[in-house]
């Protein structure tokens, strides 16, 4: 049986993250044909990188996990500083790259001597996420056994020169979605690596999808709603929330009614105080999917994402989405499977509002059509013996 071993920033059951949720995913999933390891670091909060898991190694559901201690924790303000000359065009130095990289974190030398050292013990590497310190120096320890999982999307970072090792260096990519593949393989020319095309399985727990146990009707019970539209994800200026509290506030004053905004997760920037935006915070899976069934639809502003597990499960639970032209990929999923809008500023924010709030008929027949499009592309079994594919391959030629 051959070893394989991914890497990634953060790993465990107290992660939120969905690149690092996928990756677990992956990761026991394919102890089914493989013996599987993961390097990962003692992390919880990618925003300060500090050291919280106490075990230098554990069973995770049957996955044997190795950590690491971040060498320093991030310092926000240090990093700030020096992300702000990258994002102003200010530097473009390979060593103030490098700075960046360790800036950003987290900074874990150990783990990457232990690739170097241990190599031979594995038959495949799979790094996951492209942005971090563990892939972006990890890669130049595996490269002869390397699959990357970019989970990339078309943001400033992607350009730098440090990353070229990454996106050239591997044998294979397992990418989320033809938008990640044509983003990356336009960027570096590196048509000639081989791939595939994987994403997320969507998983409905069968109380939801069946509406037995726990329903839409006694969510909207349960936390006193009614009309309502729903965004579920992280509450940060990265993911354009203070933009989609401005447009829904403004759609509110020029067309009065009781809709109201729901936000389930955890909030890392100020909410505005009124009552038709309702806070629920971080909520149980059960809530989370009877949530998003319960609402007229779900609406991500999001102008980066890689592949969004949250859309995914919206089309699962035959709910229609609305999402910001900007994102590639989140409109990709909207062409390809007819099942949501998209908008571009206010304007079109409005118009696509009203067209799903007022035509119920419309609504549905997009919600049916996203629900085919999940069946179609987004099952595991589907997914997971593209990936095996894709190791075997890697294996046979190392």
């Amino acid at each position: 049986m051959n070893k394989i071993c991914f890497v990634v920033q953060r790993y465990g059951l107290e992660v939120n993250g969905g690149a690092e949720l996928l990756t677990r995913e992956l990761a026991e999933r394919m102890g089914k044909w493989y013996q599987v390891e993961v390097l990962t670091t003692k992390a919880v909060d990618y925003m300060t990188w500090k050291d919280e898991y106490i075990n230098d190694t554990e069973d995770i559901n049957g996955v044997f996990v190795r950590r690491f201690s971040v060498a320093r924790e991030r310092n926000q303000d240090r990093f700030n500083s020096i992300n702000e000359k990258f994002l102003t065009g200010s530097f473009t130095k390979k060593a103030e790259e490098e700075e960046w990289i360790n800036e950003q974190g987290p900074l874990v030398p150990s783990l990457v001597e232990y690739i170097r050292d241990h190599y031979d013990e594995y038959d495949v590497f799979l790094l996951c996420t492209y942005l971090y310190y563990p892939t972006v120096m990890g890669i130049t320890e595996a490269a002869s056994k390397a699959i990357v999982l970019p989970y990339a999307h078309d943001e400033p970072y992607i350009r730098m020169k440090t990353y070229d090792r990454v996106f050239l260096l591997p044998r294979a990519f397992f990418f989320l979605t033809s938008e990640e593949r044509d983003l990356v393989r336009h960027r570096y020319n590196n048509y000639a690596i081989p791939y595939q095309i994987g994403g997320a399985g969507v998983d409905i727990p069968e109380s939801i999808s069946r509406n037995k146990e726990y329903s839409a009707e006694k969510f909207k019970e349960k936390y006193g709603l009614d009309n309502y539209i729903v965004y579920v994800g992280r509450i940060d200026e990265g993911k354009n929330c203070p933009e989609l509290f401005e447009f829904f506030l403004k759609f509110k004053q020029r067309n009065p009614s009781d809709l109201k905004l729901v936000l389930m997760g955890k909030a890392v920037i100020d909410i505005p105080e009124n009552s038709d935006i309702v806070s629920l915070g971080f909520v149980s899976e059960e809530d989370k999917y009877a949530g998003i069934a319960g609402s007229k639809f779900l609406v991500i502003p999001s102008k980066f994402e890689s592949l969004s597990i949250v859309v995914l499960e919206a089309f699962a639970l035959k709910r229609p989405v609305l999402v910001d032209e900007a994102s590639e990929v989140l409109k990709g999923h909207c062409i390809k499977s007819g099942g949501g809008y998209y908008y571009r500023k206010y304007q079109g924010f409005e118009q696509k509002m009203l067209k799903l709030l007022l035509h119920w008929n419309e609504r549905n027949k997009m919600g049916a059509a996203g629900y085919e499009y999940v069946q179609k592309n987004y099952q595991w079994e589907v997914i997971c013996r593209k990936l095996k594919m894709l190791i075997d391959k890697v294996a046979e030629e190392k």
